[in-house]
């Protein structure tokens, strides 16, 4: 029996990669634009962060992403706006002074990693239920630091997508919904797999994170690179969800940079439909994970 199978298109991030592929959006024009395209394309979410206009590196300015959000919403869009507190999480000990933080660091309290949600009440935001290696620079989210952050997204009236990236970060966070720092019927967890140096993008691992989930959580999953759409079609197959865009992936084949996240969405509709099942529409996607209409 088909069924309605959400697509999530992470449409910018944070990484370094404008140079990488012209098409990675850093104006709040372009975000609002490529995230609205990627709806047209079949995407129901857009997991959106924000870049500094003059470098193109990672911000955390709240009034790029009011101008982001208010771009989305002024154009009539029905898609779901995620927004990301991933920023603000890192720490590097300096070599020489390990108690003080390297050049790179950048941490910030619970209140100013969650601001522009509170401002800005998106549908969804991510938390980041992760401490880890992070490529070569740890990402540090605390269980204090994460439950002050929850309590201050529900607060604003938001879902919390748990985002973990290997086997303990589900642990954790099954243990704050069992503790009530988390409060929801329909919890939404995100399968972060393959980045360095957390769990590996393939079916099996997929797997066992799924089966580790509470009963009656919804799940999405997505692989960076290569493993974009093979995670794609494992999710689908597996009973979850799916996220692409260009800040988990830059190319639509080998060798071939991808022209926007409008296509990186489109071909993950392909293989939904390839499946038998079909791409949510945002107000169904609204009904499966129990958003407000």
């Amino acid at each position: 029996m088909s069924r309605p199978v959400i697509i999530s298109c992470a449409v910018t991030g944070a990484a370094d990669s404008k140079g990488a592929n012209p098409a990675v959006p850093v104006t709040p024009e372009e975000i609002a634009n490529e995230a609205i395209a990627a709806n047209k394309a079949g995407a129901a979410i857009a997991h959106i962060h924000v870049r500094n206009v003059e470098t193109g590196k990672a911000s955390m300015d709240s009034k790029l992403y009011k101008e982001v959000v208010d771009r989305i919403r002024d154009s009539g869009s029905p898609v779901i706006i995620n927004l990301t507190t991933g920023p603000g999480g890192r720490f590097s000990p300096d070599r020489d002074d390990p108690m003080q933080a390297a050049p790179g660091s950048v941490m910030k309290t619970a209140v100013e990693r969650v601001a522009h949600v509170v401002e800005n009440k998106p549908d969804i935001c991510s938390l980041d239920i992760a401490t880890m290696n992070f490529g070569d620079r740890p990402m540090v989210n605390a269980p204090d630091m994460l439950g002050e952050m929850a309590v201050l997204i529900q607060a604003a009236g938001v879902k919390p997508e748990l985002e973990v990236f290997d086997t303990g970060h589900v642990r954790l966070a099954n243990h704050m919904l069992e503790t009530g720092a988390i409060k929801d019927d329909k919890p939404l967890y995100q399968l972060c797999l393959g980045i360095p140096w957390g769990a590996p993008a393939n079916a099996e691992t997929m797997m066992l994170m799924r089966n580790m989930l509470p009963a009656g959580a919804n799940w999405a999953s997505f692989g960076i690179s290569r493993f974009e759409f093979p995670m794609v079609a494992s999710a689908v197959l597996l009973g979850g969800h799916a996220r692409v865009g260009l800040e988990d992936n830059l190319y639509i084949a080998r060798g071939e940079l991808a022209s926007g996240n409008a296509q990186l969405a489109a071909r993950a509709a392909q293989i939904i439909e390839s499946t038998g099942d079909t791409v949510a529409t945002p107000n169904e996607a609204r009904e499966i994970l129990g958003l407000a209409a």
